[in-house]
């Protein structure tokens, strides 16, 4: 049986994702940040490790380098919320062999995480376009001054606020709350020196954002 580790900073979605795993996949232990991710799979050795993009401590970049790093042979497949580009090529650069949607369900997953630990790439359809593009080209990223400016979880926001998401749906989204949901809001709308939602939606849809 292949046996997984998960790392993601939501109890919750964790206990989600043994549930619909269920018995075909055996969840050796579960990480909620950095720091607790690479001592789990320096500990466990699974086969596959589940691993979240955002997260405490760095995200899911800081466990591919600090654990490939050090010559592991663990083979990792990214689950997020995000569907950005940079977020996709940035782990798959990192050594991710794949990178799924958490809207995914959970037969889908456990394919997927078969198909990982067999050594294949898996990718959600969308998202295999930007690796593809991305790996295609030569040329560096143009850098953004104004998206850099911005945390990785004030880019998720702003991302659901330019689809229409309403703030109650960005923290069921986000397995967070209203309050923080607004707080990250004011945060970007000050960082962009922006006065309002229909503002941040041009913005980010003028960036390829959404």
């Amino acid at each position: 049986m292949t046996r997984v580790l998960i790392v993601d900073d939501h109890r919750l979605f964790r206990s989600g994702v043994r549930a619909e795993l269920g018995d075909s996949i055996e969840v050796v232990a579960e990480a909620e940040d950095v720091e607790s991710a690479v001592k789990a799979i320096a500990e466990h050795q699974p086969d596959v490790v589940l691993l979240d993009v955002h997260m405490p401590g760095g995200g899911g970049q800081e466990v591919l380098r600090r654990v490939l790093g050090s010559g592991s042979q663990v083979r990792f497949l990214a689950l997020s919320v995000s569907d950005a580009a940079e977020d996709v090529i940035g782990v798959i650069r990192g050594g991710a062999r794949g990178y799924v949607t958490k809207n995914i369900s959970g037969k889908e997953l456990t394919d997927a995480i078969r198909r990982v630990a067999d050594g294949d790439a898996v990718f959600s359809p969308r998202l295999a376009g930007f690796v593809l593009d991305a790996f295609a080209s030569s040329e560096a990223p143009p850098i953004d001054p104004e998206l850099d400016s911005l945390t990785q979880r004030e880019r998720e926001v702003l991302r659901l606020i330019a689809r229409g998401y309403a703030y109650k749906e960005i923290a069921k989204e986000l397995f967070i709350s209203v309050k923080t949901v607004e707080t990250h809001v004011s945060s970007v709308l000050r960082k962009l020196q922006l006065s309002n939602r229909h503002e941040l939606s041009r913005w980010a849809t003028a960036r390829r954002l959404v």
